[in-house]
């Protein structure tokens, strides 16, 4: 019996379950002006969601068009009330598909067919993980964005979508308004990436990607254990990448990446950019395995 017995405990031992993945994510920021200007899910004129479920992680991000408080338009409340659809749309669907076109496009949706609607205007990225196919799908519109990072290497980045210089893809509710950039979900940057046990997605808005090149980034992503990442590692992380592009957005010496781009224009600037600050850090981790 002790030789069955021993035999038993090690088939059992050696059972792995498959590989399923999911996200395990933290997030941080740092609004623009008042620095209690932040909640739950935003940060000044930011937005965010994390959605997990049985069988996909949602993560999505808005970045608010300042320029509507000329018309004594809150741009934030446009960026939270499309997150929160995004969000509630996301709990609620159990087809084995969500694309993220298609939800960005139903969110959208939802707050055009108000009876009142909120004027404003924003960029979105929304990222799909399907836990079965182990790949992520996206769509980008304008110049928030994210990045998947392998080890050190960048394996993919989005690219932004502007109109011309610091004037982003966006969608707007205007009441028809003249001179307001109104583009569409359709019109978003998408792709589907495979996945893999330890890879960082970082999503965030242009506060971070305006003040802070790709390497500076990957670098303070190196404190994470990429096979044995937790909350708290994650949490530090983002706080760090947050707190790094605020002090580089008010360094005015700092060639930054929103300066070089100014100076491809053909504008004589030099400095960051003063911007809300929204990151979204996600490592992928398998379902079966404890991260605490």
């Amino acid at each position: 019996m002790q030789s069955i017995f021993y035999f038993g405990r090690s088939l059992l031992l050696g059972f792995r379950q498959p590989f399923k993945p999911r996200l395990l994510c933290a997030c941080s920021g740092v609004p623009r002006t008042h620095p209690c200007n932040f909640g739950p899910a935003h940060f000044g004129d930011d937005a965010f969601f994390i959605v997990e479920n049985e069988k996909r992680s949602v993560i999505g991000i808005a970045d608010g068009v300042g320029g509507w408080r000329r018309y004594d338009v809150d741009p934030s409340k446009f960026t939270r009330s499309l997150m929160n659809n995004c969000e509630r749309i996301a709990r609620s669907t159990t087809t084995d598909v969500l694309n993220p076109v298609g939800l960005l496009q139903r969110a959208y949706e939802q707050m055009m067919h108000l009876k009142s609607p909120l004027l404003g205007s924003c960029t979105a990225c929304i990222v799909v993980m399907d836990k079965e196919k182990k790949e992520v799908s996206a769509a980008n519109l304008g110049d928030s964005g994210f990045m998947v990072v392998r080890g050190d290497v960048v394996v993919y980045q989005s690219q932004e979508q502007q109109h011309y210089f610091n004037t982003p893809y966006q969608l707007s509710i205007s009441n028809n308004r003249l001179g307001v950039i109104q583009d569409r979900p359709s019109d978003a940057d998408t792709t589907t990436i495979s996945i893999q046990k330890g890879d960082l997605i970082v999503m965030a808005t242009d506060g971070l990607f305006d003040n802070m090149f790709q390497q500076q980034i990957v670098e303070r992503l190196q404190i994470i254990d990429r096979f044995a990442p937790t909350y708290e590692a994650l949490k530090q992380a983002a706080d760090k990448l947050a707190a790094d592009a605020r002090n580089l957005a008010m360094d005015e010496d700092y060639m930054s990446p929103f300066a070089m781009k100014a100076q491809h224009y053909g504008l004589n600037f030099r400095g960051g950019k003063l911007d809300d600050i929204t990151v979204l850090l996600a490592s992928v981790v398998n379902c079966w395995e404890d991260d605490t």
